[in-house]
């Protein structure tokens, strides 16, 4: 298949007939063995060794993607270097996906690869239609046999097929859905892309409560029973259900341009005063909804809590002086804030606050006493790690206990707290009210599940300090940048997370207006006001 090789292109296309199925058709090109070698003729009973040659390359790829085509799986398996894995999905490619002929076109190899496209034609129930996609297979020395085998993985067969995954046609589960937001206006994947890992769970969770009915498609059934299906093809239409949720089509669409500014960013808004998500958007999208699945430190976003902590003890309040010097030493461990700044005895704790002062959080540990205080904070009051039911998978934040220097890190939202921009919008939403209130991207009168709810809400006197110093983080602090743009009551906390082997930091930020909070997280970003904060802030803007 490359220049250098002496190979014989076989012209035209040739169809076999598998089991009684007329099944496919492949365009030859392959050759024998280098200057007709013991490979060639298969005399030589060594073992060889080393990467496959070219013809060998050519010569397997070949076999393969004509067995393949043929539908003869028991053929095709053993050219691969794990017949066990293979065997199955090359069966259930006329059994399960019900593809019925299927054109193979290899394209030339690029060393031990082979590109190629399939044609595939899927019939069911008397519904024929074409399925096109394209893939690669890479050609490698059998370990033991020394032959030249097709590396096996499920994506020779389907570029997005994963481990334990089916190629599947038939009647879907559940009815197609047509998503609302909350006025009524229609959520579809091309107008929105971030939502379509959310879409395809939604359809999945609530197509039949909806209304709709199902119609005839080719999907890929993940091994995760509790992951959404991916629809590769529609033969027939079914009729879709109406779905509301609570969706705000105005701040998903600046949430969706927010986060295209860089290349891995995520961002999530929520309502305070009932806990509805507003917007929800990722840069990449993938099937990981890294705005609710992911986990990591938040930075100084989490202060919120830990404020919120050392105010209900009396430890501090908004308007008593805290020392903020450029750095302290607890435990053998050093902390210091950014660029190594301090603060003047005098200031006080919405001055640290708002400037995001580090060392101002670590010195009132010794007072605390208790180091699962924060983790208790968290939990009773901000709904951490209750089990929340968004309505789709989502992943609660964590702040485990812990003792030491990791526990201080804790404080300024380092060490082993993780958190996403979900969970931290809803602890800003949370600053907000003062009360707790679940966050959900359906009504949970669609299902009557069961939501989290926090033990306690925050004493008023602590809900209005924690606002007085979003506040100035947002007017005259080291959120003022990024907010400037936003009207109406509003707030924020900046924070920027240190990772292990990443040389700029995660950016974070949080902030709120009138009755919408927002989270956003830009990876290696650096401060949380130059990232984070415009995102956050768009989204605002949009929705408030």
């Amino acid at each position: 298949m490359r220049s250098g090789a002496k190979v014989a292109v076989i012209g035209g296309v040739f169809m076999l007939v598998a089991g009684g199925v007329g099944y496919g058709a492949y365009n030859v090109v392959g050759g024998g063995g280098e200057d007709g070698g013991p490979e060639a003729t298969g005399t030589s009973s060594e073992v060889r060794t080393g990467p496959p040659s070219d013809a060998e390359t050519a010569r397997t790829s070949k076999e393969f993607l004509k067995a393949w085509a043929a539908g003869d799986a028991t053929t095709a398996s053993l050219l691969t270097n794990n017949e066990a894995g293979a065997a199955p999905l090359l069966t259930g490619y006329a059994e399960d996906a019900h593809v019925t002929r299927a054109v193979i076109t290899p394209g030339p190899a690029v060393g031990a690869k082979v590109p190629y496209t399939v044609k595939a034609t899927v019939s069911y129930e008397g519904r024929t239609k074409t399925l096109s996609y394209a893939s690669e297979l890479t050609v490698v020395r059998g370990l033991t046999s020394g032959k030249a085998l097709v590396d096996w993985e499920p994506t020779v067969i389907h570029p997005q097929l994963t481990e334990g995954a089916t190629l599947r046609t038939g009647r879907s589960s559940a009815p197609e859905i047509e998503a609302v937001d909350r006025n009524d206006k229609v959520l579809d994947k091309e107008t929105y892309p971030s939502l379509a890992p959310v879409l395809a769970t939604l359809r999945e969770k609530y197509g039949a409560k909806s209304g709709g009915t199902a119609g005839v498609e080719t999907w890929i059934e993940p091994a995760d029973e509790s992951a959404p299906k991916t629809t590769l093809l529609t033969l027939a239409k079914g009729r879709p259900g109406k779905l509301r949720t609570t969706i705000e089509a105005g701040a998903q669409a600046a949430a969706e341009r927010a986060v295209k500014q860089y290349s891995q960013a995520s961002v999530v808004a929520v309502q305070p005063s009932t806990g509805a998500i507003s917007a929800v958007a990722n840069n990449p999208v993938t099937d990981f909804n890294a705005a609710m699945q992911g986990k990591q430190a938040p930075g100084s976003t989490l202060k919120i809590v830990t404020a919120a902590m050392l105010i209900e003890k009396g430890f501090v309040s908004a308007t008593r002086p805290v020392e903020c010097p450029r750095e302290v030493l607890y435990e053998g461990n050093t902390f210091h804030n950014l660029d190594y700044f301090s603060l003047p005895d005098t200031d006080t704790f919405t001055t640290s606050f708002a400037r995001s002062c580090n060392t101002a959080f670590i010195k009132k540990i010794d007072e605390v006493h208790d180091d699962s205080a924060l983790g208790k904070e968290a939990r009773e009051v901000f709904g951490i790690g209750l089990d929340w039911k968004t309505g789709i998978f989502s992943t609660d934040g964590s702040v485990p206990e812990a003792v030491g220097g990791e526990a201080a890190a804790q404080y300024i939202g380092q060490g082993t707290v993780q958190m996403n921009a979900l969970n931290i919008a809803s602890i800003t939403a949370t600053a907000r009210t003062g009360t707790f209130h679940q966050p959900v991207i359906v009504p949970q009168s669609l299902d009557g599940r069961q939501l989290a709810v926090a033990s306690r809400s925050l004493p008023p006197h602590v809900t209005q300090q924690l606002n007085t110093m979003m506040r100035a983080t947002a007017t005259w602090g080291s959120g003022k940048a990024a907010m400037a743009s936003v009207g109406g009551d509003k707030g924020a906390k900046t924070g920027s997370a240190e990772v292990d082997g990443q040389g700029v930091s995660n950016s974070w930020f949080t902030g709120f207006s009138n009755d919408l909070a927002a989270a956003a997280v830009v990876q290696s970003g650096g401060h949380g006001g130059d990232a984070a904060g415009p995102v956050v802030a768009a989204v605002l803007r949009a929705g408030s």
